[in-house]
Parts: C-alpha cells; structure tokens; sequence
C-alpha cells in the first residue's frame, strides 16, 4: 500500500481575459415579427394587471424559456431594473417540461422577475420598437445571418440603436412566452412557505393581506411558518406570492428493530483527549454503558412530557458514533472512540421543522470547537422538483458561514408507500448524504432515491445500515438492539469523516473528496439510478488514506481569488516517451447558494480541469481526461443541459475518471512532459460569492503494467520545486496524541 501524498506549492491565477464577441442569434435561429408582437401583447396584459394591484409595490413576470439556458443567454435587456441587470431582478427559477413543435418532451427553465412598472413599461416599448425593424426592414423575418451582417455595419434604422435592437432580437429568441405564474396545490397543515422578495417588506405585506406575523414565525425575510387558515389567505388574495411551500410537521421514518435485545455487560473505558463530534437528534438517555463519553443536552422545552421512545433513535446513533465497532466487529474501520456532544432537539415520531430549523444555527454557533456533525432525522415526504427543502437551505446556509459539515442520513421509506425519492435534508447539497446498503453491497430496501433538483447527484455515497435479516448492532437504553436504516448508515460515515479532520487534519473539502472518491473507485456503477451515490465507502480507514501499490493518490488544496488558479507543474512519470497512467481526480467545495434562486441553487460554479500540457497556437492548454472544453478559447458551443450532464456544471462536487480497458494504450507525453490541474470559477450573480471559497483536490494515478512508481513521482516533484508530504496514519495519530495532551505547569 502507498501512502497518500500531499503536494504544497505555488498555484497560478489569471483573471477572466475571455470577452463576449458580436451580440449575435444563435446558428440557424430565426425570430419572427409575429413571436415578438406576441410577447409585447402578453406583457402588456401583465402591465395592466399589476397597474390595478399595487400590493407589491411592482410587478412579477415569469418568463419561460425555450430550453435549459445558459446564464449568459437569459435576458440581456428585458426585464432589467434601471440600469441594473435583469439577472439582478430574478426571484425564483424552476424546471418545466412541455412538448415542442416536433412533439418531444423539452425540459425549459422558467425564470421569475421582480421589476417596477416603470421598467416594465421600458421593455414593452423595447418589444414594440423591435417588431417594427423586423417587419419593415427584414420582411418580418430575421435570422442569424442579417444578425451578422448587422454587426459587420448594415443597420439604418433610426427607431433603436444597434446594439438595443441586437439585444432585443436575441432575447425574444430565447424567450417563449411571459406569464404570472401562481400556486396551484392545496395545503391543508401548518407550513413553512416562501414568498417571492418584492418591494414591500413581508411582514408589511402579509399585514395589508390580514395576516398577522411576529419574527419568531420566520426562519429568513422570505421564509415564513404559517397556519392552513393564513395559506389560504394568501392563496385568495395573493397566489402570485408564494414561491414554495412545505409541510411544516415531518417525520422520523420508523426504522426496523427487533424485539429481541441483549443485556450483557459491556466495558468501556474512560474517555480522555478523543475528538468530539456533534449529534443532532431525538434525546439520549444517560443510563447506557457510554454515558460518560456522551455530554448531552436537552433542547426542546422542559415543558413538554417525553415519553421512552423518545430516547431510542438518538441513542442509537450516538452509541455507533462512540463505540460501533465494539458490537459490530465486521464494520470494525479502525477510527477508534469519539466522544459525543448530543443535542435532543425532537421527540420520536413527528417533529416540526420550523422549530428544528431554528434550534440547529443555535447549536452550532455556540459550539465552534465541533466541525462534524451527524444528523440522522429526516421526512418522510418527498423533495420538491424545483426547489430546495428550507431544513436543507438552512444548513446549506450554516455550512457556508461555520467550516462545519453534517453527515445526513439519506431518509427510509415505508414498508408499504408510493414514496421513492429521498426527503428533507438529505436534499442539502453540502452535507454529505449518506444511503444504506445490505452486507452484500446491494441497496436496502428501504432505500430512497434522488437526484434533487433534477439534477444533483444525491445521495453522495452509501454505506451498511442492515437490512433483512442481517442488521446493524446499536445500545439503546434498554440495552443491545438490532436495527436498520440510513440513520445507521450515516454514523459510521460520520466517524470517518471526524477521523479525516480531527486526527489526520485534513480540511472538510479534502476530507469530503477523499470519501466520495474512495466510494466511486475506478468503476462507478450509479450514474443514473441515484440510489447508492457515488459507491460504497471502505470499511477501513486506511483504504481511504491509503492507494494500492500501483496508484499514486495525491491531494491539493487551494482558494479561489481569481477567475482560475492553475498549474502547469505536475510531473507525472513517463516510460518510452508516453504516461502509463489511467487518472481520475475529485473535486468538492462548499459554496454559498440561495433557495429563492430555485432551481438554480448554487452561486458558485467551479469548473476542474485536469490532464497533460500540451501546446496549442502558441499557447499552453490541459488536455483534460473528460475532455472538457468549457471556457477554452475558440469556439466550444456546449449546451447548458449538456454542460450539466457531461460535466457537472453548477455541482459543488466534480469527479472525473478515465475508464480502464482491457488493452491499455500509455498517453503521449507532450513536449513540457508535465500534467495540469485548473479550475476556473463562474458566478451565478453579480456579488462574487466564489471569492476565498477553498477547494480540495483528490487526484489518483493508476499505472497500467502494475509497476509502482511513487517514488519516482516524489523525486520528480520535489525537483518542480513541490513540497511533498506523505501522510503516514501512525506519525498522524502520534501528532494528534501529543497535541491533545494537558500539561500541568507546577
């Protein structure tokens, strides 16, 4: 076995040198006269609509979109506030899919704007002016070509400077039709439902509509608790205003549990310097063998009764984060005890969202000294298609701001439900979401399913929660237990994950790499079932800190403060002038997002590229593995649902892998001899949310002929001019012993 290494040096940075070219239509795009007077008439409809109701101090117009668009090929011109963008007017945006004129089924985005009438009126008149040059001065008809010709100088119309009616042309084309788009489904229970941002202050607003709110029922400005009576309020009087809702009430899906259990005595000693990990769940009882490795706190009011079944699923949870491998010996990873700070903040069964919600930034921002955090509560509904859950957002939100992570349980279904998809919070794009699999590898049967958003790879990875008749040992307060599910699964992917950051020190983005790249080895299976993620984790932990003889495993790190950093220095060994490597490599960050974005959940975007330098009209390019052209140079015409399906664009996880054949072939060695490694950052809004986001890099190296060659890529390294470290577990664990220890001055 190798050790992984560890390579510190000096990374590139360049900014964004690329310029947009000519404001042109799409190839072989035409816009006609008629489909720009139609979207002048429906948007002056929606003029006199909003001229009538003042309510929002403005105007919401949704406009849908004849495909899945790129950010630069939304509205350029229409809908824009003053002089201000119109990106910077978007509230919300969501998927549809609708049938095209050739009767296939078209997924398109559908945009949400918030502008004055003042600029709604603008773009009307904009709309009006451009329909008269295409039907005096093009027949009624324009096409890419009159486009091109007009840039080169053929423009004589007085009724609209060029570039205006270039801009107007190009976002008509890509624009199928502008509506007010309202909340259709019935809400019987308690909510929390979020409002589009207008430009009357919400509480302000949901007074003038009858509804009375004080600040303990909102979770942010937008996100509000609300009873059925109030949701139908807003549904009568104002449909246009709700974005997303959400039952407010979820549910702890009941694990299986034998009756059986076992009362033997088990020893345990006393804890001293272990790490501690956070547990967010129903309550612990302090009777069990492990007490003392638990500080626990209750956390919901001391008013409320709690019954014994309220004790069992926290526990359990916290008795495999301290001590699993004790009663489990098959799942035995080699990570040792953590000690525990548990936090009861549900009873068993039912909770409320909204009030977990709450409870959980409380608990983290007086707890800093914790980084992991396991989190095995879960609903039993299902995600919304377009939009993210608010317990998901919300600690999407903390992970952004604290340097933490949480490790979800990915949710279980019912013996007997039509549920499938994965519930709240296992739709939180930085956790790591955990599903579970038998002892034989194969997903449990309970096991639900994502993508979120239509789109993310969740959950991330899967790991053994039992199933049938082989299931997992935990302590519950009445001793030994056997049960299965996700909320056991997620736990022993939570000790490895404190094992990377507490004693190997690893960052989270490193660690969460390591992970999901040790899950997805080099023959990934899941690509379209989203039921097991990435793979299946190692049991031990050091086969995630370890390669095989023949791979060399290396790391980087970095923070974004540039539109790239780069470098162009990795020298991979050669044999007979030719790389004998297969390569993959994992990327992970934890960007800021914004659930009233809907679909377009993510600000950041980071785009890894990674392979051999070679030379290309004089300049220095990554021939990457996956052969990624995004953002190169020269005309790469990617399609954004295609950047997303090929590349993962838009995903704050990238990994990328070359497969192995059966009759390897060495890559040509260029003329530097060297590899690459680039990631270029793009941001969704204007505020660059991207800027000091760190990145974590796993890269592996497999040699084809079996030959180990890691010492010969140390050497090369330490000669580029690398720091390399070798990350030896024992030296680690030596490190972090001593540094734990307390030292009394006499």
């Amino acid at each position: 076995m190798n050790n992984i290494l560890q390579l510190k040096g000096q990374f590139q940075k360049r900014k964004n040198t690329n310029r947009f070219g000519p404001i042109n239509l799409p190839k072989g795009m035409k816009v006609t006269a008629d489909h720009i007077n139609n979207l002048q008439k429906q948007l002056t409809d929606i003029f006199l609509r909003w001229q009538n109701d003042r309510l929002i101090g403005g105007a919401l117009v949704s406009v849908h979109y004849t495909c899945v668009v790129a950010k630069s090929n939304r509205l350029q011109l229409f809908l824009g506030e003053g002089s201000r963008h119109p990106n910077q007017s978007i509230r919300g945006a969501k998927f549809v899919e609708e049938y095209n004129s050739k009767n296939k089924l078209v997924k398109k985005h559908v945009f949400t704007y918030f502008l004055s009438l003042e600029s709604l009126q603008k773009t009307i008149d904009y709309l009006e002016k451009c329909g008269k040059i295409v039907q005096e001065i093009y027949g009624g008809e324009i096409s890419d070509k009159e486009t091109q010709k007009i840039n080169e100088g053929e423009y004589n119309s007085k009724l609209m400077v060029k570039s205006t009616f270039l801009k107007a042309v190009v976002d008509a084309s890509y624009v199928e039709s502008f509506q007010i788009d309202k909340a259709n489904d019935k809400v019987r229970e308690q909510s929390i439902v979020t409002i589009y941002k207008t430009g009357i202050e919400t509480t302000e607003l949901l007074r003038k509509l009858g509804i009375d709110m004080i600040n303990a029922n909102m979770i942010d400005d937008t996100t509000l608790r609300l009873e059925p009576r109030e949701i139908e309020i807003l549904r009568d009087k104002a449909p246009y205003l709700i974005a997303m809702s959400v039952r407010n009430f979820a549910e702890i899906t009941p694990e299986i549990s034998d009756e059986k259990r076992y009362n033997e005595k088990i020893d345990i000693p006393k804890p001293t310097n272990e790490p501690i990990v956070g547990v967010i769940d129903t309550q612990f009882d302090k009777s069990v063998y492990f007490n003392e490795w638990v500080e626990y706190e209750r956390c919901i009011d001391s008013n409320i009764d709690l019954e014994p079944e309220d004790f069992f699923h926290g526990t359990a949870v916290s008795s495999i984060i301290v001590d699993g491998p004790s009663f489990n010996p098959r799942l035995e990873d080699g990570c040792g005890r953590f000690r525990v700070k548990h936090f009861g903040v549900a009873k068993a069964g039912q909770f409320s969202s909204f009030a977990i919600l709450k409870m959980i930034r409380n608990i983290v921002a007086k707890n800093r000294d914790i980084k992991v955090w396991n989190l095995s509560l879960g609903s039993a509904m299902e995600v919304d298609d377009n939009f993210i859950s608010p317990e998901a957002a919300e600690l999407d939100r903390i992970q952004y701001e604290y340097d933490v992570i949480f490790i979800v349980a990915g949710t279980n279904k019912k013996k007997i439900s039509n549920v499938t998809r994965i519930g709240a919070p296992a739709d939180s794009l930085n956790s790591l979401v955990v599903n579970a699999v038998d002892f034989q590898g194969n997903p449990a049967s309970y096991s639900r399913k994502g993508p979120v958003l239509e789109f993310f790879y969740k959950p991330d990875v899967c790991y053994y929660g039992g199933d049938g008749s082989e299931k997992i040992v935990v302590c519950e307060p009445l001793g030994k237990a056997t049960v299965s599910g996700t909320s056991f699964a997620a736990p022993w992917i939570t000790r490895k994950m404190a094992y990377l950051i507490y004693v190997m020190k690893f960052s989270r983005e490193v660690a969460k790499a390591l992970i999901i790249d040790s899950a997805a080895g080099w023959n990934r299976q899941d690509n379209t079932t989203y039921i097991k993620g990435y793979g299946l984790v190692p049991k031990k932990i050091e086969d995630i800190l370890h390669s095989k003889d023949d791979e060399i495993r290396f790391i980087m790190t970095g923070t974004i403060d540039e539109y790239e950093v780069y470098t162009y220095n990795i020298p991979v060994p050669q044999d007979m002038n030719a790389h004998p490597f297969y390569a993959k490599a994992t990327l992970a960050y934890f960007p800021k997002s914004d659930r009233n974005q809907g679909v377009d959940y993510t600000n950041t975007e980071m785009d890894i590229h990674f392979g051999r330098i070679m030379e290309q009209k004089g300049k220095a390019v990554i021939k990457a593995i996956n052969y990624n052209k995004q953002a190169e140079e020269g005309l790469n015409l990617i399609y954004e649902e295609d950047a997303r399906k090929l590349y993962r664009k838009w995903d704050n996880v990238k990994h990328i892998c070359e497969a192995i054949k059966d009759r390897p072939r060495p890559r040509k060695a260029y003329q530097s001899g060297m590899w690459g490694l680039s990631i270029k950052t793009k941001e969704r809004l204007e505020t660059k949310n991207g800027r000091g986001l760190q990145f974590g890099v796993v890269v592996t190296l497999k040699e084809m002929n079996g030959v180990n060659r890691i010492d010969e890529f140390i050497r090369l390294c330490m000669l580029r001019g690398w720091v390399v470290n070798s990350i030896d577990i024992d030296n680690q664990i030596e490190v972090f012993t001593k540094a734990e220890e307390e030292i009394e001055f006499e």
